[in-house]
């Protein structure tokens, strides 16, 4: 691994560099610090804990992982930092969560593990300096048994005779309904899996569903945030968000109790072909379908140029390091961070155990089938979907969202509920932002 790791006003370097960087005091010894991380995804977190014995025992220095259950980091994040051992290492998921968390995050402008990244891009600044470093690129869409899919292909029913024909909204709806219609025939119990909205799957369409509006306006406007919306794709939202829960493995009316974990086994044992997730799925779809076995479509919601439209790519993953921390703690941190991205061990670590596609010089080509779609379709011409729900104004919006989705699909909402939610609630979380 790198020699030093620097970081904050001063600099943090480790005592096995020898020396601080030319003009810097030296601070920090990593042999005598400890490293403490809030993990943020639950589907890694074996193999976090595994790497950090695997360093430990190479090290001789202490990594503690504590892994937030699926939907609440961020009350877990506010519980831990509020006590004396607090994590030295968790992450934000953008400049929303830097702005919330940003007096915790330590200056890492001039850290190894910055210098390590293939592109400044993935530096998440404020006032100039880097206070979170991006540490896996990932992907969503709607991912497909493409051995059911074809069978539908094959079928008398099926009016879409190629799943390469499957293009766009109009396409995938008439795709979904008629597997819906044809579901005994075809095996399956929906054509969608349950669209959960309990907090362990709500994320997945108040969250990464509702990027799709929201990138569609911004695209239209040529910007990368707003202070107001004016809902103008909310409709083409209601009609995807329709026909994932019309056309599913159970009635509308079941969703709020339906958990990500039911979706994801309805995947895995073949009673539904189509799955909004992404590439941090692969790893639990894998033990149960082989890579050629598994597709991803992008979210078509009828809106912009779907002929050209690619699946949804970016990050909300953020490293930070807690600045309050010790200099011991900052400086075994640092070292320990930039190992896992730098070194041979924690590479293969990445790419393999925990199938990361990680923007840094040394990272490993991931094994992640999902991963590799996404490669073809960019090299195909087709534009990734940006992520822009790292621009979402609060938690509090996003559970506003939430909850207006889960009556609307229980019927004791409506969709002007939604787009109330979606509009207003946007302007008033985002003024008390800038307050």
């Amino acid at each position: 691994m790198a020699g030093t790791a620097l970081a904050g006003c001063g600099g943090i370097s480790s005592s096995g560099s020898g020396s601080a960087a030319s003009g810097e005091e030296k601070k920090g010894d990593a042999s005598k610090g400890k490293v403490y991380y809030l993990n943020f995804k639950p589907e890694q977190d074996e193999a976090w804990q595994n790497l950090a014995k695997e360093y430990t025992k190479a090290k001789g220095v202490e990594v503690t992982v504590k892994t937030a259950a699926e939907g609440t980091y961020e009350q877990t994040l506010t519980s831990e930092m509020n006590k004396d051992n607090a994590p030295t290492l968790f992450q934000v998921n953008g400049p929303v969560g830097l702005a919330k968390w940003g007096e915790f995050c330590d200056d890492l402008t001039n850290s190894e593990i910055a210098k390590n990244l293939t592109k400044e891009d993935f530096a998440l600044k404020e006032d100039g300096k880097i206070k979170g470093i991006a540490y896996v690129i990932e992907t969503y869409g709607i991912i497909y048994n493409k051995t059911l899919l074809q069978k539908y292909c094959d079928s008398d029913y099926a009016t879409v005779k190629k799943i390469d024909d499957i293009n766009s909204f109009d396409k995938l709806k008439t795709v979904a309904e008629e597997i819906q219609k044809n579901k005994e025939a075809l095996g399956v119990e929906g054509a969608f899996t349950s669209a959960g909205m309990d907090s362990s799957s709500d994320w997945r369409f108040k969250t990464h569903l509702a990027n799709l509006p929201i990138y569609f306006e911004y695209k239209d406007d040529n910007v990368s945030d707003k202070k107001e919306l004016k809902g103008t794709y909310l409709d083409n939202y209601k009609n995807i968000f329709d026909l994932y829960i019309n056309n599913s493995t159970c009635k509308p009316t079941e969703l709020a109790s339906k958990t990500g974990e039911n979706a994801e086994t309805e995947f895995k044992d073949g009673k539904a072909v189509f799955f909004q997730n992404g590439t941090w799925e692969y790893d639990a779809i894998s033990k149960s379908l082989k890579d050629d076995e598994m597709g991803m479509l992008p979210i078509y919601i009828g809106a912009g140029d779907e002929a050209t439209q690619g699946l949804c790519t970016g990050t909300e993953n953020y490293w930070c390091v807690n600045t309050n921390a010790s200099d011991d703690d900052k400086a075994a941190t640092l070292e320990f961070i930039n190992w896992c991205v730098s070194s041979e061990e924690g590479t293969k670590a990445m790419a393999e155990k925990m199938n990361f596609t990680i923007p840094f010089n040394a990272a490993k080509e991931s094994k992640n089938a999902l991963v590799k779609i996404d490669t073809e379709l960019t090299k195909a011409g087709k534009t990734p979907v940006s992520w822009n729900f790292t621009t979402m104004p609060s938690e509090e919006w996003k559970n506003g969202v939430g909850a207006a989705l889960t009556q609307y699909a229980a019927g004791t909402g409506d969709w002007d509920a939604v787009k109330k939610a979606f509009v207003d609630n946007w302007k008033t979380e985002k003024a008390k932002a800038t307050e």
